[in-house]
């Protein structure tokens, strides 16, 4: 089977390749021809997803999924939210990101949050959501080289490790997009 994954992100690329089985040929955007950005301007992270699901499929004719991720704390209502990636502004700088988040939670004693994955899949003209969640907090400085957005501030719940601190095994276990990974993945095998 061959599937389109909607990014033009190589970190998420090489994770979800991981993750796959051997039977399905995953393309990148770029194998397909398709080196714009597709715009994310859904008010949600279900919305997103979707956006650029049908986006490839209507305009490259293949079956395509994609996933908007987002981080959401509770004590800033749910920020940032479907805005995760453009926090701090439309250049997408992880440690601006970083840094406005954790200015906007120093006088926050709850720092509670979720990390939301949403995977759009279209397949033979049919829709299909799958949601993984994580949940856990946001610690008060950085903590690991690994992974990327976020990682190196959100510690999962039950665990003394940053997911910038996990290799991709030990995060994969319990991440948020490996969760909603495994729905598909399970979707797929039916």
């Amino acid at each position: 089977m061959r599937l389109v994954f909607a990014t033009h992100n190589k970190n998420k690329l090489e994770e979800i390749k991981n993750m796959l089985p051997d039977y399905i040929e995953l393309l990148s955007l770029t194998e397909i021809g398709c080196h714009e950005d597709i715009a994310e301007t859904a008010d949600t992270i279900d919305g997103n997803a979707i956006l650029k699901a049908k986006y490839v499929t209507e305009k490259y004719g293949y079956n395509c999924f994609a996933d908007d991720t987002g981080l959401e704390v509770e004590s800033l209502n749910g920020e940032p939210g479907v805005y995760s990636a453009r926090y701090a502004g439309e250049e997408k700088n992880n440690d601006a990101n970083i840094e406005k988040l954790l200015k906007n939670l120093k006088d926050k004693h709850n720092r509670s949050a979720r990390f939301k994955t949403v995977i759009a899949l279209s397949l033979n003209d049919h829709e299909s959501l799958f949601t993984g969640i994580c949940t856990g907090e946001i610690i008060e400085e950085k903590r690991g080289e690994k992974g990327f957005g976020y990682d190196p501030i959100f510690l999962p719940e039950g665990k003394n490790k940053t997911f910038a601190e996990m290799n991709s095994q030990e995060k994969n276990e319990i991440s948020h997009r490996a969760r909603a990974f495994k729905q598909l993945v399970s979707y797929l095998s039916e």
